[in-house]
């Protein structure tokens, strides 16, 4: 038998498809037409048209708003505050077209010519992004960036730039270039360190990289436009799970035993839309501390951290390592407590890019996120971590003394308290982006008044922000075993997080800790 290319991309055995070229030459010709009759057909997945119908809303209501403000940015600035003042897009749209707002924008995507066009245009982008996550033929576990893979086939754009705030939590991503795991993956990714946490998230809205290093929460509130323009963000994968700690000032050591000991505390955290923040938060409130009236809790950037607590500018910080390690090293602070402690498993830092770059460059998208996945992998392997801290303590990447980062990577450290523990995960690279974790997120951003209750759509940011299951579905074909459900009840310190309820969650733990 003889193998030939086909028009439709693929490959036949000959004599077992004549009827092919003649069924696809009844087929349209035009694009558009052409992606419409495959979806008739059940070509394409589901969740690639689920994908592809979320995008094509958001973009319609974005439309609208710039319509509305006439190519002004005055205008279009104080619309957004209307918006914001109004609870949201949603509740816009809801108040302007009733109860029935999202079935009236499926109904314009179905039946508007131009809404209709953009539709179709994003299932095939879509469809591009989830094909590739799940129908590549898997590979072997990678242990090392040189072992042959499966390519993902001709990327749109072979040259990258991803930006990256100098931590251990952006280990993947800052590896994946002196370790040769972009080059793998036939990419020439340059890593930027950028300065603070406000700087990506105004590089992201600006479009002025192709991806980033960001925290968990970010994406989230950059998308809904909290304390920016709103932009969707999609968070690809996790780039690392715990690796965090609560630092204490020197001065303080046997003065702090739980969280009530922290009233008056002024206490750094890297961005108000963080693991750090919300962390901090649930701790002194369950130790009966009020985090908005009894301390001051104020972002820092992670690189001033540690002069800031040596200057006397902060008493206590939770933030991203190396820095509570390198308050250790300075014999400027102590460690009081590990994150892992408040919540083992929780998510810290992760791979995101914008929709519209996603949608422009789908192929690439879904190599460097494997790229990321892969190097994920290799970081979790306790036998790979020296080798990792060797190559991240370079003067482009974190510039750190190389004690410093063993210290966290391997988990035997010293804690400042005249202890030396050993905690091996003390960090870990887990790439999963479980949705419960958007869902709690989102639950102690309502808690706490950074997002409007009536914004807080739980299920719809977890679908809409978190790509699941395109990284589960990179995640196997690279041997890797990713859960076979999206959420999960989380286990905490203090209580329990059921995802099935986020506002019974909130409502509980307000009820419980009087905050």
């Amino acid at each position: 038998m003889v193998s030939t290319s086909c028009s439709c991309g693929g490959s036949h055995i000959a004599s077992y498809c004549p009827d092919h070229e003649p069924f696809l030459a009844t087929m349209p010709q035009e694009p558009t037409a052409l992606v419409e009759d495959l979806i008739a057909m059940g070509v394409y997945q589901p969740n690639a048209l689920s994908l592809a119908r979320r995008w094509t809303q958001s973009e319609l209501q974005a439309q609208l708003i710039q319509q509305a403000s006439g190519g002004f940015p005055l205008r279009e600035q104080m619309l957004g505050e209307l918006i914001q003042e109004a609870g949201g897009i949603d509740q816009v749209m809801t108040a302007a077209f009733g109860v029935h707002a999202a079935e009236f924008f499926d109904q314009v995507i179905t039946s508007g010519e131009f809404s209709r066009r953009r539709f179709l245009q994003r299932v095939v982008a879509a469809a591009a992004i989830v094909g590739m996550s799940s129908c590549t033929q898997a590979s072997s576990p990678t242990q090392d960036a040189a072992t042959p893979s499966p390519t993902l086939g001709d990327v749109e754009k072979k040259d990258l730039t991803i930006g990256f705030i100098p931590i251990t939590c952006a280990t993947p991503i800052v590896m994946s270039e002196p370790l040769g795991f972009y080059e793998k993956y036939g990419l020439n990714v340059t890593v930027r360190k950028l300065p603070n946490w406000a700087a990506v998230r105004d590089s992201a809205i600006a479009g002025e990289l192709d991806a980033y290093h960001m925290l968990s929460p970010m994406p989230i509130a950059i998308s809904i436009g909290l304390g920016s323009a709103a932009i969707p963000i999609k968070l690809a994968s996790i780039e690392n799970i715990n690796g965090q700690a609560i630092a204490i000032a020197t001065k303080h050591k046997g003065k702090v035993k739980d969280a009530k000991d922290f009233k008056g505390f002024k206490i750094g955290v890297p961005f108000p839309f963080s693991m750090h923040n919300l962390l901090i938060r649930y701790y002194l409130a369950a130790g009966g501390l009020n985090p908005d009236k009894d301390v001051q809790i104020f972002p820092v950037p992670p690189p001033d951290s540690v002069a800031r607590m040596t200057a006397g500018e902060i008493d206590a910080m939770l933030m991203p390592e190396p820095f509570n390690q390198r308050a250790v090293f300075e014999k400027v602070g102590y460690i009081h407590m590990l994150s892992k402690e408040l919540w083992n498993g929780h998510p810290c830092c992760a791979f995101a890019a914008s929709q519209s770059w996603i949608e422009a460059h789908p192929k690439t998208f879904s190599a460097v996120n494997k790229a990321i996945i892969d190097a994920c992998g290799f970081a979790s392997d306790p036998a790979n971590r020296p080798k990792i801290a060797e190559a991240l303590i370079e003067r482009k990447y974190l510039n750190q003394p190389l004690p410093v980062v063993q210290a966290v990577l391997t988990g035997t450290f010293e804690d400042g308290q005249g202890n030396t523990l050993n905690v091996p995960d003390r960090i870990g690279f887990d790439p999963y982006p479980w949705q419960s974790f958007a869902k709690w997120i989102s639950s102690q951003m309502v808690r706490w008044d950074l997002l409007p209750k009536t914004k807080a759509n739980f299920d719809q940011i977890a679908d809409d922000v978190f790509l699941t299951e395109i990284a589960a579905g990179l995640q196997k074909e690279l041997g890797q075993t990713p859960p076979t459900e999206k959420e999960r009840v989380e286990t905490l310190k203090y209580d329990t997080f059921d995802p099935k309820d986020p506002n019974k969650y909130v409502e509980e733990q307000i009820k419980k800790f009087k905050v």
